[in-house]
């Protein structure tokens, strides 16, 4: 029996000067294509690259609870740098080498602590893609976060 899965293009974008920021993810399950986004304020880019994720995961949780098998594709390397450094972030409790909290915390673990209950697989994608013929689902979220902040900054 194939277990159901759900496939999730995240990305999250920010306007360092206003510090407004946005985050969307494209999701889809069987065919149906699902679109989630929201603005914050006051943020960075990390903290929208991970809420995209985290709020991406939250919703298949809550609302397809057969899903037990996620693929996430993103163009973060903060992201996908996360699931390397997992063991090291807890074992040195989520402090850098000069024994400072790391920046975000609140929601590195929650993000890791998803992981630990589902089978996520990450993808790491180039960001900023020029369009072609096929689908970019990644342009697609890219433009949305983007166009979010714009609309707030304006």
């Amino acid at each position: 029996m194939i277990k159901p899965t759900a496939l999730i293009y995240t990305d999250g974008s920010c306007n360092p000067q206003s510090e407004i920021g946005a985050w969307a993810s494209i999701i889809f399950i069987d065919n149906k294509k699902i679109t989630l986004t929201d603005v914050a304020k006051p943020t960075t880019h990390q903290r929208m690259e991970l809420l995209a994720v985290i709020k991406s995961i939250e919703y298949v949780q809550q609302n397809f609870a057969a899903i037990t098998s996620i693929k996430i594709i993103s163009d973060s390397q903060y992201v996908i740098g996360l699931m390397r450094r997992k063991q090291k972030l807890r074992t040195t409790n989520f402090t850098t080498k000069a024994n400072n909290e790391l920046r975000n915390t609140d929601l590195v673990k929650l993000f890791l602590s998803h992981t630990d209950v589902l089978n996520i697989e990450f993808e790491k994608i180039k960001a900023h893609q020029k369009q072609t013929d096929v689908i970019n689902y990644n342009i697609e979220v890219d433009k949305l976060c983007r166009s979010l902040v714009r609309k707030e900054v304006d």
